[in-house]
């Protein structure tokens, strides 16, 4: 099955199949029309996988896939014009132009903390870029998997759009068939096989990666409101996230009221035995459910939750005290409802120990002195940052999301989906004539000719840039 798809799609997108707007717009209002048709089973298909709410299903991965592609819809004539180039004095008489071409045959792989919404949205840029696309949902969402695979032939181009179901350690030789471009979203290591892989062909690559995203938490700040943000971006999904926060570093003024607001909060969200709470879900498998489990019990002190049953792969929600910086919670990324909380004495030392790491998908800070805001902003970095919120910023259409260093490279959402998936061509338009001052450039070669050209790069140089007579 593998080996018959991409050619497939090779031959639709060397017939030209996805080039004209009429046929990438259809193709996002499809995205948009399976979503509708289709909410109740994504509902249930996300439940079954995760126990994942209704609320959150609707909110945190359809709603989300929506937006991008209604956003696409919108925008698509502007995206696809060809941007115009300022002239200078050597290209006076010359167009000039920057046209978005699409690169072929695009890979997507999607990762099984958000199986919807890392699938689908990579998915928008590509149809809207012009691409055809391969879509390779996680073999840990076996229920949303299965959903995709049976929906988007019914919905999308059959030559163009394609799921294939292969596991993580199929993929290496999936690459290898060749792609113009992969998207890979999930944890550094198999983040590195992709790129190898990738690399042997000399395929382009958006890896998306986690990594432990820290968040300091200053003195000056709203506790209330800082802890229920906190709190219902670590412990959605059941922590099983990319962008939640990993770790808080709060002023050791503060830490004694934070634990408290915690406790309360939680009691507030989940009810005293969250295990009951139809708003909080379990973990995807056993084998995340043994790390995470694992992680927690060899790290720190429970201060809050710390209630595992392994029959129902769940785990309350648990903050850690007394964390030290050697412990196991803090080598590892966190894929499940475990938040530890390490202290600092001020904001030099939380710049110091986020700086010390390697650098972040997100950083986070809460404060209400803009300054210390700004600090965190600046001296860090990180792919995202979000001040007195979390991970909003990371599903925005209008901003860039991606990670730097460590947490991956290349971006994606809205333009910059289209950008991701589209090859920028530079095209120059001559005309045949003014042959009379090009023919400076011809051999043989005069001194006098040098010179003249020299002359004119000089006094454009000046003027606005760099210029030629070529």
């Amino acid at each position: 099955k593998k080996q018959v798809k991409r050619p497939l799609a090779r031959v639709a997108f060397q017939a030209g199949r996805t080039l004209k707007e009429n046929f990438r717009l259809a193709q996002l209002e499809a995205v948009v029309q399976m979503l509708e048709e289709h909410e109740c089973d994504f509902v249930d298909a996300l439940g079954r996988d995760f126990r994942k709410p209704r609320f959150e299903t609707v909110v945190s991965e359809l709603i989300l896939v929506k937006n991008e592609a209604v956003y696409a819809i919108n925008n698509l004539k502007k995206w696809m014009q060809p941007q115009k180039v300022e002239r200078n004095l050597s290209t006076t008489l010359d167009d000039c132009l920057v046209i978005s071409e699409p690169l072929g045959v695009v890979l997507i792989i999607g990762t099984w903390c958000s199986p919807v919404q890392m699938c689908l949205v990579p998915l928008v840029g590509a149809i809207a870029a012009g691409n055809c696309a391969i879509i390779s949902p996680s073999e840990c969402t076996v229920h949303t998997t299965e959903l995709l695979h049976r929906l988007i032939p019914f919905y999308l181009d059959n030559e163009c759009f394609h799921v294939i179901l292969a596991g993580m350690s199929d993929l290496p030789e999936v690459i290898e068939l060749k792609f113009d471009h992969v998207f890979f979203t999930g944890n550094k290591e198999d983040g590195s096989k992709i790129a190898l892989a990738a690399a042997r062909t000399l395929t382009p690559v958006t890896l998306i990666l986690g990594g432990k995203n820290p968040c300091y938490v200053d003195q000056h700040c709203d506790i209330s409101t800082t802890v229920q943000r906190i709190a219902w971006a670590r412990f959605h999904n059941a922590g099983q996230s990319l962008v939640a926060p990993d770790y808080i570093l709060c002023h050791t003024d503060v830490k004694a009221r934070l634990v408290q607001a915690l406790k309360c909060c939680l009691m507030e969200f989940y009810g005293s035995n969250p295990q009951e709470s139809r708003s909080f879900g379990r973990i995807v498998n056993l084998e995340i459910f043994n790390r995470t489990r694992d992680i927690l019990w060899r790290s720190g002190k429970v201060a809050v939750g710390g209630h595992v049953i392994e029959a129902e792969k769940y785990i309350a929600p648990t903050v850690l005290t007394d964390v030290a910086e050697s412990d196991l919670v803090m080598q590892k990324e966190i894929f499940g409802p475990v938040l530890p909380i390490l202290t600092v004495n001020n904001v030099d030392e939380a710049i110091g120990f986020i700086n010390k790491q390697e650098k972040p998908l997100c950083v986070y800070a809460y404060s209400t002195n803009g300054k210390v805001i700004s600090r965190l902003m600046s001296e860090t970095c990180s792919g995202s940052f979000c001040s007195n919120d979390c991970i909003l910023q990371s599903v925005m259409v209008a901003l860039p999301f991606g990670g730097v260093g460590a947490s991956g490279m290349g971006s994606f959402h809205g333009r910059y989906s289209f950008d991701t998936f589209s090859h920028k061509k530079s095209c120059l338009l001559r005309s045949a004539r003014f042959e009379c001052v090009t023919y400076l450039r011809y051999p043989p070669f005069e001194e006098r000719n040098l010179s003249l050209m020299t002359w004119a790069s000089s006094l454009s140089q000046k003027s606005q840039g760099w210029c030629q007579i070529m």
